[in-house]
């Protein structure tokens, strides 16, 4: 596999769970969980990047590398964009952005990610798997994904895709899919990401993926090599995942 760069965006600042990357998850901070599981992956580098001084000293303080960033940032693929900059990585370096608050991220998903740019045309590859219960097929914090037979991204969503207009409003499509926030992409593509200003679709769904789709950008989809626990979000999913470390 060629060598790949694993980048944490990092922020303090949250609605839900102000100061969530430093949590605490069974005696270490949650940023600290999830660059030991991206170090447990065959990345050739994992830096942690961060816009808050109290974070850069815990990460510091367990021996994670750091980078300070911008505290203006629209997106965590802008904040990643930076990072890659000041490492001076080559266009063709590939990158793999794990979210902050993955502190269950199986390190065999960021492998499966690199892969998967390595050996496809598209500049940006991300994950996806099925969606189970009615419940998170209406669930607005869980994002969607459709695809179309190569795999590509057609479009990614907060509502119910798709919808099967000949079922029950309460019963799942078949094949409906969340979307996994991992993302892998070339410097090259993120190096023009940040020329583009925020579009249409990505402010009204929040969604910083949709700013490349309409830019008609190919995104490779495909389901993950192993089920992925979920993000800590809310106070309710901080307790599922103190449950699932408690047990092992």
């Amino acid at each position: 596999m060629s060598p790949f760069t694993v980048v944490i965006p990092a922020r303090f600042a949250s609605q839900r769970l102000p100061g969530k990357p430093l949590i605490d998850l069974a005696g270490k901070p949650m940023i600290q969980r999830v660059y030991e599981q991206a170090q447990l992956s065959q990345a050739s580098r994992v830096v942690i990047a961060t816009d808050d001084q109290r974070i850069a000293d815990v990460v510091r303080s367990f021996g994670g590398e750091c980078c300070m960033t911008r505290m203006d940032h629209v997106s965590g693929t802008d904040r990643v964009q930076e990072v890659t900059d000041a490492l001076d990585l080559a266009l063709d370096h590939l990158v793999i952005n794990v979210q902050g608050d993955e502190p269950l991220i199986p390190p065999e998903v960021i492998n499966q990610l690199a892969n998967m740019l390595e050996h496809s045309p598209a500049p940006m590859a991300t994950l996806a798997e099925p969606i189970e219960t009615i419940e998170d097929l209406m669930d607005p914090n869980i994002v969607k994904v459709v695809t179309a037979e190569n795999g590509d991204a057609l479009y990614f969503s907060r509502a119910p895709i798709p919808w099967d207009r000949d079922r029950l409003a309460n019963q799942i499509a078949v094949g409906a899919r969340r979307h996994i926030g991992i993302y892998g992409y070339r410097v090259s593509l993120l190096n023009e990401f940040i020329t583009w200003p925020p579009s249409h679709l990505e402010k009204i769904e929040k969604l910083e993926q949709l700013r490349i789709m309409e830019r008609g950008v190919r995104i490779n989809v495909q389901s993950a090599v192993v089920s992925i626990p979920p993000g800590i979000d809310t106070a309710s999913d901080l307790e599922r995942t103190l449950a699932v470390l408690a047990s092992q």
